[in-house]
Formats: C-alpha cells, sequence, structure tokens
C-alpha cells in the first residue's frame, strides 16, 4: 500500500523529530498515509522488531505513521516491495543477499533504510538431548523456521559450507508459525531448531523452558569451510547472557538484516524516516536489546555495497559525516 505525500512550502520547525535536532527540520514532506511495514509470521523476531520500531518511531514524530503488517517473511516481502504493495519491509540477510545480485531472479530494485541486527546461525536442542554437534543431527528431525523466511536460507548456506544438504541429510521441517517451533523441541516432535540472532524468541523461549537449552554453532573448521565457500557470511558473537543460562559466549556465522524500501520511495521521506530513525537510536535500543544494533555506522558497514542504501538515506548519512 502506496501513502501519499504532500509537500509543503513551509519548514516544519514544530515537529517532535524536529526539536530534538535542535530544531533543524528533518524535511520538507508530510507524510500524510500510513506507511506499511512488512514483517513476517507471528512469534518470530521479525514482527517483535517491527512493533517496536513502529512505536519508537511513530512517538518520535508525529508525522511519521508506521503500520506493521505480518506476512510469511522475507520471500514474500520482497515481491510485496516490488509490486508497491509495501513500503517497507524487513528482509534477512540471505534473500537480501540473493536478491541484490539476481541469483535465481533478475536483481532487486529496492534499497535499504537502515540495517537492524546481525544474524548468528545456530541451532538449539534439549539440555538432556545427546546432540553436540551439527553432524550429530544428521538423520534427525530438524525444524529450519517458517515458510518464506530467511532462516531456512541461511541454514542452507551454512550447510552446505560442510556438505551437507538441508533437505537430504536432515529430516528437514518448515513450520508455518515461527512461534511453533519450540514447542516441538520441548516436547521431542524436533531434534533441533535452527534460528538466529541476538533476543530470538525461538531461542528465548527453549532456553526458558523446563527442560533448558543447548546451542549447536558451527565448529571453528566448519566456519573456515563455510567461508571459503560462501564469503559473503561473516563471523559473528552471540555474547554470553543473550539467553538463560547462556553462560558462555557462542561464535558462528551469519549476516545482516535489513528494513528495505520500495524502490520509488520519495528521497525526503527516506531521509526524514532516516534522520528520525537516528534520534531515538538510544530509545530504541532501551526498548529492545536486538535494536541496539540498529545504528547508522552499522548501516553504512553491513551494507554490501554503498549505492544500495537509499538516496534519502544517504543523505542524511553524509550530513551527519557516516559516509563521505
Amino acid at each position: 500500500m502506496r501513502f501519499a505525500i504532500i509537500l509543503l512550502a513551509a519548514v516544519l520547525l514544530a515537529s517532535p523529530a524536529a526539536a530534538q535536532t535542535g530544531g533543524t527540520a528533518i524535511s520538507t514532506t508530510t507524510i500524510s498515509h500510513t506507511i506499511s511495514l512488512g514483517t513476517a509470521t507471528s512469534g518470530g523476531g521479525f514482527p517483535l522488531y517491527g512493533n517496536a520500531f513502529a512505536e519508537v518511531m511513530n512517538a518520535a514524530d508525529p508525522q511519521i505513521a508506521i503500520a506493521p503488517r505480518n506476512t510469511k517473511g522475507s520471500n514474500e516481502n520482497i515481491p510485496l516491495l516490488e509490486k508497491g504493495e509495501l513500503d517497507l519491509a524487513l528482509v534477512a540477510g540471505e534473500p537480501a543477499y540473493e536478491g541484490f545480485a539476481g541469483i535465481g531472479r533478475a536483481p532487486v530494485r529496492l534499497k535499504i533504510l537502515t540495517a537492524i541486527y546481525s544474524n548468528p546461525g545456530m541451532f538449539v536442542v534439549r539440555a538432556d538431548s545427546p546432540y553436540r554437534t551439527i553432524r550429530d543431527l544428521v538423520g534427525q528431525p530438524v525444524a529450519f523456521g517458517a515458510r518464506g523466511s530467511g532462516l531456512p536460507i541461511l541454514a542452507r548456506y551454512v550447510l552446505d559450507g560442510i556438505g551437507l544438504k538441508q533437505d537430504e541429510d536432515f529430516r528437514a521441517i518448515y513450520l508455518d508459525r515461527a512461534g511453533d517451533g519450540p514447542a516441538m523441541v520441548e516436547d521431542g516432535r524436533v531434534a533441533a531448531l535452527w534460528g538466529a540472532g541476538i533476543g530470538w524468541p525461538g531461542f528465548a523461549a527453549v532456553a526458558s523452558s523446563a527442560s533448558g537449552a543447548r546451542f549447536i554453532a558451527p565448529s571453528v573448521d566448519e566456519m573456515t569451510r563455510i567461508r571459503a565457500k560462501h564469503a559473503f557470511l561473516k563471523p559473528l558473537l552471540v555474547p554470553a547472557g543473550s539467553y538463560p543460562k547462556q553462560d558462555a559466549p557462542i561464535a558462528s556465522l551469519g549476516s545482516w538484516s535489513f528494513v528495505l524500501t520500495r524502490e520509488d520511495l520519495p528521497d525526503d521521506v527516506a531521509y526524514r524516516l532516516a534522520k528520525t530513525l537516528h534520534g531515538v537510536e538510544a530509545v530504541f535500543c532501551k526498548k529492545l536489546a536486538q535494536a541496539c544494533e540498529t545504528t547508522a555506522s552499522n548501516t553504512v558497514a553491513a551494507a554490501p555495497r554503498p549505492e544500495l542504501i537509499h538516496p534519502g538515506v544517504l543523505k542524511y548519512f553524509r550530513e551527519i559525516g557516516v559516509v563521505k
């Protein structure tokens, strides 16, 4: 759903977003209708993040009205953005990588509004299970995430790097709702649940359960092999204490997820959104732990190429000195 915009002749000095930047107006654009934000299925990390993102942004600037919308995830969000049926959407790193690179399709012409958080991928099993390595899970039922989400794609790249096939070497299960996975681990319907990120709801649910959790990530040797084949995956760390009873940090591989925009999102609107978001980074971090990684500098570092960042966002980033 596209929103209408009205160009104002006067500068909007009175808005709260302007006030937090010392009276400098964010834009000469008033957003007159709702900005749609695609997330994913309930119970996953994207709806959690998207709802918090909308709440913080809407509170910071009354001219902004972001409305989160549950979708099937990254693989649905990309075509919805291309058709103009969404203004913004959360997209995991691997679908974004494939879309920008034109892997299996024509390259997308979407743009990056912001990087949201890093996604170190790993499995979670019950603490009392016998599984301790990825190869221990071969032949077992494993939930690889919701259909249409980016999680199964990340798993495919990780497993391919160590010579395993997701749908052949495991009894792969794809969920209709991301929130169904933890109960399946708890009651034994699956041996493991694949997920990613810091503060991911599925991991938190298993770790908080009566049986507790053990996390399984690629070994150092496996990570070397994976990166030799899929260099776009980056070494990432899950700090100790990210999940209940997780006493030690966990090293793994993954990528950054993004808020992407439809191709024709006006520059003034993207500029205003970027400036408002930068002004509330500290507030957003306090509201949601994952959002502490949502910063202008991380967006510049995570973007595969600078030109993939929306021109309106780049204009603001140049003003604050995070890009030249």
